[in-house]
């Protein structure tokens, strides 16, 4: 069965698709709000607000919240991206209600006390830690800031310590008024629903309320540069960016299938020519990712100090050889890696729930996966070249480095490679 949406006169969307066979479904709230809608000095508001929406309403206390939930079974979480927050529950088939009931009470009415928010800040700061204190994973942050410089997009999606140390309820309550109208939310569920029940279970919680004016974020300009933080490691960590098409982009499938192919698995170039040929590293990797008005194609490896040095100047070799002679055998792999991927995505209510969410947001429609499908058998190796040489002249790259790094003009010398 495909898609069903229903939009209220206030903006409000319903969307879902029933799954047969299934007995429970994903539910949730996508809001179209993230870390990029924040203002400077509201850098981490979104991702504080995503924690404290489990912390109590004026009808539920946290545990009450975790027991309604848990005493039937179910399952519910949130997480904030750049462009999006969402709340979800998984439940079964019986306790859809419940669950909506929760999500829109958590969503809507949080209570915001002072001593929970004093609690979860503790939390979220020793999060922060957690995440510079891991070293694969607080690199692409700062790739990330370095891509996007002195830009909501390019900003942490935690917020510093310091900004987070100082946020309370007047500040939470701010960032909802601006940017939890009902224009700006998304009810998706997939699974064992039933599209017009819950589009009547919806009506009472969301169709009254008033619509809010949608507060456009600032358009992401990516900037060649680069960040190196020196620290004693046992390994340098490595991650360079080019920018990428945006979701709606005519070459984004190209994009996609180009980044698997350079580095999306065992067989890949880079994971071929880093590790396989020249045990270079263990973790080699390259990613595509998209926001509504930019990308990113991302390339990570981690190796030793001594290697560093050969380690990029080889990625910069794949990146050019990529747009002289990608191969159709290649091209494919990634074609058929990218729809496994996705079908079997498809198998999950929980991520068909977000897609759902996400077509909807992008396109204001859910096109048919046999649309999606098509537009990645499209891609052809020609394509793949072409989309290659034009990613590698445009606007030059973004490189973080982390770990026992020297003092080598990397990113000169990298560019320069690129060039010659």
């Amino acid at each position: 069965m495909s898609a069903q949406v229903t939009t209220f006169a206030n903006g409000f969307r319903v969307v879902s698709e029933h799954m047969p066979g299934i007995e429970s479904a994903t539910v949730g709230l996508w809001i179209e709000a993230g870390a990029r809608h924040e203002m400077e000095a509201q850098n981490g508001v979104a991702h504080f607000l995503e924690h404290m929406a489990f912390k109590g309403t004026a009808r539920r206390t946290a545990l009450q919240i975790a027991e309604e939930i848990e005493d039937v079974g179910g399952y519910i979480n949130a997480y904030t991206s750049r462009e999006m927050t969402a709340y979800y529950a998984r439940v079964l088939r019986a306790d859809v209600a419940l669950a909506l009931d929760v999500l829109a009470d958590i969503v809507l009415n949080p209570a915001f006390d002072a001593r929970e928010i004093e609690v979860e800040r503790g939390v979220i700061l020793q999060e922060i830690g957690q995440a510079l204190d891991t070293p694969d994973d607080i690199i692409f942050d700062w790739l990330q800031e370095t891509a996007y410089p002195s830009q909501p997009i390019g900003r942490s999606i935690l917020g510093p310590s310091a900004r987070v140390s100082g946020f309370g309820a007047r500040d939470l309550r701010r960032f909802t008024a601006e940017h939890y109208g009902p224009g700006q939310m998304i009810l998706a569920a997939a699974g064992a629903v039933d599209h017009d029940a819950l589009v009547r279970l919806a009506e009472p919680l969301f169709a009254s309320l008033p619509a809010r004016p949608r507060l456009v974020p600032e358009p992401a300009r990516f900037v060649s540069g680069e960040r190196r933080e020196m620290r004693r490691l046992e390994q340098a960590h490595f991650a360079l960016a080019i920018e990428a098409p945006d979701y709606r982009a005519p070459d984004f499938y190209a994009s996609q299938v180009f980044s698997g192919a350079l580095g999306g698995g065992m067989s890949s170039r880079l994971f071929q020519r880093l590790r396989e040929d020249r045990g270079l590293c263990y973790t080699v990797f390259a990613q595509s990712g998209a926001y509504s008005d930019t990308g990113l194609i991302t390339i990570y490896a981690g190796t030793g100090a001594a290697e560093i040095g050969e380690l990029a100047m080889l990625t910069i070799e794949e990146l050019k050889r990529a747009a002289e002679d990608m191969r159709d055998d290649e091209v494919a792999r990634a074609r058929a890696q990218m729809k496994a991927g996705l079908l079997m995505g498809l198998e999950s209510p929980s991520q068909r729930a977000e897609r759902l969410a996400k077509l909807l947001s992008i396109w204001g429609r859910v096109p048919d996966l046999s649309e999606a499908v098509a537009r990645i058998d499209a891609v052809d190796s020609r394509a793949v070249r072409d989309h290659a040489a034009s990613l590698l002249g445009e606007s030059g790259m973004a490189l973080a480095l982390y770990g026992p790094i020297d003092h080598a003009p990397y990113l000169s010398a990298l560019s320069e490679r690129l060039a010659a």
